[in-house]
């Protein structure tokens, strides 16, 4: 079996070096860029099964790197490292398609942690029935390819987002509360927040809504959690 191929795009060479050599000391297969220019070529060469990226580079930083990936790649898990006190960094990067961030300065041990979870979900996530193409009045959702098609044009889905939106179909109209998305999408974490699962259903409004401030068919519950507004789906599939 094939070790798990991680790009690791950090511009500062202690870190960066550090980080590889414990990774290949984890049996992965690394490789690193010291820029946004190097991230960038890298990154576009695929063939990887995560990304460690640093969002403050030299060149194209590193939320520029990951929009760019994430029209290409919609599946591949991203961590993203954030300086302490970013705040809007992070949540930008989780609405770009992030699964996750480590801030500086970080452990070690946690970061090599969070890595081994990730390749683990990575796989977990892949959708092995997927629901049908969703027909909705703004656009057709397809989990099978990842994909949002509106106006002909395709929007990729994240991993986590499909899992969302198929727990979600699955549940049938039912409020999934949050802590029920947050152990069957993410899994046991100590690091994952109710402010992650609220930022990407936001992000997925984005995709899936015709106004997002006003959604029809992810809805809040609130207290509770979220459910999909099937009804609205089924006249979509009905007028279509």
């Amino acid at each position: 079996m094939t070790e798990p191929r991680i790009l690791v795009v950090e511009d500062d060479q202690t870190l960066r070096e550090g980080l590889c050599e414990a990774l290949m000391g984890q049996g992965y297969q690394v490789q690193s860029a010291a820029d946004g220019w190097e991230g960038q070529k890298s990154l576009a060469a695929g063939g990887l099964d995560l990304v460690v990226l640093d969002l403050m580079l030299p060149g194209p930083g590193g939320l520029e790197l990951l929009k760019e990936f994430r029209q290409t790649d919609a599946s591949t898990p991203v961590l993203i490292l954030t300086a302490r006190g970013d705040e809007s960094d992070k949540v930008i990067g989780l609405e770009l398609g992030a699964d996750d961030y480590v801030t500086k300065p970080y452990g070690l041990r946690e970061l090599l942690a969070r890595v081994s979870a990730h390749l683990r979900r990575s796989q977990v996530l892949e959708i092995s029935q997927p629901t049908g193409p969703l027909n909705l009045e703004s656009c057709t959702v397809d989990l099978g390819s990842f994909q949002v098609i509106r106006d002909g044009e395709s929007v990729g889905l994240s991993p986590r987002e499909a899992a969302v939106l198929q727990l979600l179909i699955d549940a049938a109209g039912r409020a999934v509360p949050r802590d029920e998305l947050l152990d069957r999408v993410w899994g046991s974490s100590n690091y994952v927040t109710n402010r992650t699962i609220d930022t990407h259903v936001l992000h997925l409004r984005k995709k899936i809504e015709t106004n997002p401030k006003e959604p029809q068919y992810l809805l809040t519950v609130h207290g509770v959690g979220y459910r999909l507004n099937l009804e609205e789906s089924d006249k979509a599939s009905t007028n279509s």
